[in-house]
């Protein structure tokens, strides 16, 4: 069975377009305050350089569970509700990071992030095991 995973591969466009400002960002901050490794003592590029990185590490697996539950067989609806959900929680948690460590909107992001993923991953084991 051969499947182009669209949906996955609408949602990977739509996270590389949301990366690439968060890198350029950090870049900025880093050219106005001269500081060119790590972060210095800057609690704000801190803050920018972990909200993007937090990005990267859970964006990939988040992907790869995406475009397996869909080349797995999963309904299209459920494939592209975690693709929708995730986007929101990326967001969500970027913007809550970039505001506090402590923020409720990382917390929400973090939380909003997992669901999805878990979703994803029982729907790959259920149409490669059960289902199939």
């Amino acid at each position: 069975m051969e499947h182009t995973p669209q949906i996955a591969l609408v949602v990977t466009a739509i996270f590389v377009l949301l990366s690439i400002p968060m890198a350029i960002l950090v870049g900025v901050h880093r050219a106005k305050t001269g500081i060119l490794l790590l972060h210095g003592d800057d609690d704000a590029l801190l803050r920018l350089i972990r909200a993007h990185g937090n990005f990267v590490e859970y964006v990939p697996l988040a992907l790869l569970a995406l475009a397996g539950a869909e080349i797995a067989g999963a309904a299209p609806w459920l494939v592209a509700s975690c693709g929708g959900v995730l986007i929101l929680a990326r967001l969500i948690h970027y913007f809550g990071l970039r505001a506090s460590a402590e923020s409720k909107g990382r917390a929400i992001g973090a939380g909003l992030t997992n669901l999805p993923m878990l979703v994803l991953a029982v729907a790959i084991l259920w149409h490669l095991l059960v289902a199939a």
